[in-house]
């Protein structure tokens, strides 16, 4: 299960995003983003060695606020061969030096999200160490080979401009959805994660 550390980082995962974002293709925003934190998981690493946050943040600084989905992973040493998914690092209070990427390059990542989709593992909530986070749940699609046999090897793929509502493409065998608080306050839930 997840521990949660009460401490401070520097800089700190929104800081981090802030600098980041910008230099994604996707990025729709014209201006310095302003993030807020309005949804999200975590999910576990059997070695205990990687955190993996799945961050669903609204930037705030645009004049239609723009909602995005950042999964990270907290590694305690640079993952080779993956600099190009690299935000930076960062001084945990009580782990260190953290190297944080964008957790689609990571394949201890990639491994887990395979396993939430098979079920093998569940969602932990972002916030509170040691619980679980039941809104996450799986749609599996409805074309051939939808089962769990057929998960192991596939690609996780980030949805990263969730919308309410949204589902998967229409090849993917199955994709996560999750729950967020939209610009207006409001509940909303969509697909934020598929699988190839």
């Amino acid at each position: 299960m997840s521990v949660i550390f009460d401490t401070t980082m520097a800089p700190t995962k929104r800081e981090l995003m802030a600098a980041w974002l910008p230099g994604q293709a996707w990025f729709a925003g014209n201006a310095v983003p302003s993030l807020r934190v309005v949804g999200g998981f975590r999910l576990d690493d059997p070695a205990g060695e990687v955190g993996m946050e799945m961050i669903l943040v609204l930037d705030e600084a645009q004049e239609t606020p723009v909602l995005y989905h950042v999964p990270l992973s907290y590694r305690g040493a640079a993952l080779e061969g993956a600099e190009d998914f690299l935000l930076g690092t960062s001084e945990h209070g009580v782990l260190g030096t953290r190297w944080i990427y964008d957790a689609a390059g990571d394949p201890v990542w990639q491994a887990q999200v395979q396993a939430l989709v098979a079920g093998d593992v569940q969602a932990q909530h972002q916030n509170i160490s040691n619980m679980l986070e039941p809104t996450v749940t799986m749609t599996r699609g409805t074309g051939a080979g939808t089962s769990e046999s057929d998960v192991p090897g596939r690609i996780a793929a980030v949805l990263r401009r969730p919308v309410t509502g949204g589902t998967a493409s229409t090849d993917a065998l199955a994709w996560v959805n999750a729950r967020w608080i939209d610009a207006a306050g409001n509940g909303a839930e969509g697909a934020v994660l598929e699988l190839f």
